[in-house]
């Protein structure tokens, strides 16, 4: 790796290469809706301050573990090790083609043309991490929002949080106020061993989901869990969620699983969660494929 690697900002673990053969059979045009391409190094540079970096975990890597598994279709968000420069990020939805979607990481100043160039090149919504920072974490301020939301409202684009649900204060209110659809990732970032389903901060979500007011990646257990596969303090969380609104969930593989602090997971695994957590076969396929079609604005199958 030719870029220095700062004693705060540790090298992660490679993601699982051998990925196996799934239980769960995937339907036509289901969607990976949360993942990262990082690298290669020598070509993208990550910026200064990060939390973490990554080893090269890159488009054909991606391609073949999501071969692998029989998904069709992705959405890739841009890891926080990049900033605002989606450089990596654009050129692996040009290697994808029309099967990917992206989620970008854009500055206020941002220009119109270059909103622009983002949607054609596939990007339909921006991501906002209040998680993986060093300062001023869960935060949400409407006033910083509020302006850009306007302006990527009529590309049909939505904000993406990376937050955790139960710590930011009038979180549904705040949302509300804003003109585009809001998406929350890894069930609402709520940790289970704060009560799970029961805790007031993740009924509050299911409330606020019920509400028809925002959608859920059902993504990353492992970030909320503490525990090893399958994540067992996480299946009520899941049952919750899908009880609340099915309509407006999706699934991914967080894959290649930055910063994981319990064992690597086969991404096999990850996909065979889907058969415990939503255990109906009709509601799990639209999960992954009818519910992403709507968001992320994917043709026919």
């Amino acid at each position: 790796m030719a870029q220095d690697i700062p004693d705060d900002a540790p090298l992660c673990a490679p993601a699982d290469r051998n990925t196996r053969t799934p239980r769960i059979v995937m339907p036509r045009g289901a969607c990976d809706t949360h993942a990262h391409v990082c690298g290669p190094v020598s070509k993208y540079n990550y910026v200064a301050g990060r939390l973490y970096t990554p080893p090269d975990e890159t488009w054909p890597m991606y391609r073949a573990m999501l071969d692998a598994l029989g998904v069709d279709r992705a959405v890739l968000t841009q890891p926080s090790v990049y900033g605002s420069d989606n450089s990596a990020l654009v050129d692996a939805l040009a290697a994808g083609g029309d099967a990917v979607r992206g989620v970008a990481v854009v500055e206020p100043s941002i220009s119109d043309a270059e909103l622009k160039r983002l949607d054609k090149a596939g990007i339909r919504g921006i991501r906002i991490n209040i998680v993986d920072r060093r300062e001023n974490r869960n935060i949400l301020v409407l006033d910083q929002l509020l302006p850009l939301a306007k302006r990527i409202a009529p590309l049909g684009w939505h904000i993406e949080f990376l937050l955790q649900a139960d710590a930011v204060p009038d979180l549904a209110e705040t949302c509300a106020k804003l003109p585009v659809p809001v998406v929350l990732g890894h069930l609402g970032y709520v940790h289970a061993d704060k009560g799970g389903a029961d805790h007031p901060g993740f009924q509050a979500l299911l409330r606020w989901l019920d509400a028809g007011q925002c959608w859920v990646k059902l993504t990353a257990p492992y970030r909320i869990s503490g525990q090893q596969m399958p994540y067992p303090n996480v299946i009520s969380m899941a049952h919750a969620l899908v009880a609340a609104a099915p309509q407006r969930l999706i699934w991914g593989t967080d894959w290649p699983h930055v910063m994981i602090k319990t064992g690597m997971p086969n991404d096999a695994d990850i996909a065979d969660l889907l058969l415990g957590w939503v255990p109906d076969e009709a509601t799990r396929n639209a999960i992954l494929v009818d519910n992403p079609r709507t968001l992320y604005g994917f043709g026919p199958v």
